[in-house]
């Protein structure tokens, strides 16, 4: 077995304006940390659109679609913009894990990285915010569930901002345990304890500024792993951003790229504790290129090292 790197030059065209930080060159360090590894490289499909209406309103998708600039760039909020190649590479960001998630569980290979952008965790049901226009993780949630017949799947999020779009999109699904860690006060200020889902499925778990390897590992160790053995999933999604790595210029956890290797090699000891080694993952934050390039080599390594 092992694991697939699936992703699409079209990723490389949502452009943003100079000085954002949601930048081509993030996927370009990333592609090339990973160029040296044996990986089984796949090309991402564009998601159907059935796919997207699996999370979003068909009236979401047409908006869009009209918001689409022909040149130039179309700002949807203040910080989440559109350019002529931003809709196909969302709808690859989105194939990307529909594949990924098909090929886990068609036995094709262990696990799979989705290196894609646009990010997705914070796109809303009907609501493009944080860089995000589709909700990538809650989609390979609800493509494992729907399309092929799973009855639980956990989504572990660990980028430095609260997956707010993956817990909208997610609320009220019973099916799927949420999990999520993220540097609370900060951006977009959700991500409360409290914020528990309608069915209790949602485990926020903030953690202070300025905090790193102790207090993430005694959150995992203590709240998000036992939740996870007595879920039982059998499928894990991991919303893998890397923006909590100490260098990263918009948030203040201080993890190393060590960090990112434990929280995944862990998630990969449960994964194959739990349902086979069955874990798709995809590509959220991280803005520093250096930190992220480095920190994503580890955490594809890690999968690469899993155990079955």
């Amino acid at each position: 077995m092992t694991t697939a790197l699936i992703t699409h030059a079209d990723c490389l065209n949502h452009v943003t304006p100079e000085g954002h930080p949601e930048r081509v060159a993030r996927l370009e360090h990333i592609l090339h940390a990973l160029e040296p590894l044996d990986l089984k490289r796949v090309t991402a499909p564009m998601a159907a659109e059935d796919d997207i209406l699996r999370i979003h309103p068909a009236s979401y998708l047409s908006d869009l679609r009209k918001a689409s600039p022909v040149e130039g760039w179309a700002q949807i909020d203040g910080d989440t913009f559109m350019s002529p190649g931003s809709l196909d590479a969302a709808f690859r960001a989105a194939g990307a894990v529909v594949r990924g998630v098909d090929m886990v569980l068609g036995g094709e290979v262990q696990n799979a990285f989705a290196a894609v952008r646009p990010p997705g965790h914070h796109a809303e049901t009907d609501t493009a915010m944080g860089f995000c226009l589709f909700g990538n993780a809650a989609l390979a949630a609800k493509h494992a569930l729907d399309h092929h017949g799973l009855s639980r799947v956990a989504v572990v999020d660990f980028d430095v901002h609260h997956g707010n779009g993956t817990q909208d999109l997610l609320w009220d699904e019973p099916r799927v345990l949420v999990i999520t860690s993220q540097q609370m006060p900060l951006w977009p200020g959700s991500g409360r304890p409290d914020e528990d889902g309608a069915h209790g499925q949602i485990l926020n778990m903030p953690l202070p500024p300025g905090s790193g390897r102790a207090e993430m590992q005694a959150a995992y160790e203590t709240q998000a792993f036992p939740r996870l053995r007595d879920f039982k999933p059998e499928l894990i999604i991991i919303s893998a951003g890397f923006d909590a790595h100490q260098d990263d210029p918009l948030a203040s956890l201080n993890w190393a790229t060590a960090d990112f290797a434990w929280i995944t090699a862990e998630l990969c000891k449960l994964a194959s504790e739990l349902c086979g080694g069955r874990i798709v993952s995809t590509l959220e934050g991280g803005y520093d290129l250096n930190a992220l390039a480095a920190a994503t080599r580890a955490h594809v390594e890690e999968l690469m090292k899993a155990p079955a």
